[in-house]
């Protein structure tokens, strides 16, 4: 099993990382998605730019849904998990057309370029 992150929502995150010279960050909460470490706010606070992943996005999914789901790819425990937007795999997501695929195991992350797909599924 592995969570879908769409390109067309993760490139502008991940540009934005490598326009303010910091990493980007994988969170699990409220919610599975990618932001810059050092991105730009809203008036209200929050980060403008946040990449969802399909599926887990608390505005959008049912609560049940989005926490089963994350749950189920990544556990119980809230986390971040930091990246460098150089990276190979965010490479391709930045001059591609792919989205980025994310699977877990109890003590390893695996991100992995894929084709993207109309539904994002």
């Amino acid at each position: 099993m592995s969570v879908r992150f769409k390109g067309t929502e993760l490139r502008p995150v991940l540009l934005e990382a490598v326009v303010n010279q910091c990493r980007v960050v994988l969170v699990k909460d409220q919610g599975v998605y990618f932001l810059a470490e050092r991105g730009e706010r809203r008036p209200d606070g929050c980060q403008k730019l946040i990449a969802y992943a399909v599926g887990c996005n608390p505005d959008v999914n049912a609560f049940d849904d989005w926490w089963e789901l994350a749950r189920a790819e990544f556990g119980g425990d809230d986390f971040g998990e930091f990246f460098d937007p150089h990276d190979g795999v965010f490479a391709l997501i930045l001059h591609n057309a792919n989205d980025l695929d994310v699977s877990a195991t109890p003590t390893h992350l695996s991100l992995q370029a894929v084709a993207s797909t109309p539904n994002g599924n």
